[in-house]
């Protein structure tokens, strides 16, 4: 176990804080009197997700991108979309 005072503590944190990580103790002290200990946070568990969360929201059999989804891009998006403007100084 480690101990630090606080001075140290302000100094070195973030060597501190990889060593706690590494599974190491450290108490970080006011003086010679230890008054906290560092601790790694433990990671909430992640949850698992659920692919097709959405899928009751389209009808069976059909395909949610064919309407239109493939058609190119009207010329005025297009250029939208390269920045390229009619007027010189206009800009999104």
């Amino acid at each position: 176990m480690t101990v630090v005072t606080i001075h140290e503590a302000k100094t070195h944190l973030s060597r501190l804080i990889a060593r706690v990580l590494a599974g190491e103790e450290v108490t970080i002290a006011r003086g010679k009197e230890p008054v906290v200990k560092l601790t790694p946070v433990k990671e909430p568990p992640k949850a698992q997700r659920k692919l097709g969360h959405l899928a009751h929201l389209i009808p069976p059999g059909k395909d949610p991108l064919e309407d239109g989804f493939w058609d190119p891009l009207p010329e005025e998006d297009l250029k939208l979309w390269n920045c390229e403007f009619d007027d010189p100084n206009d800009t999104l």
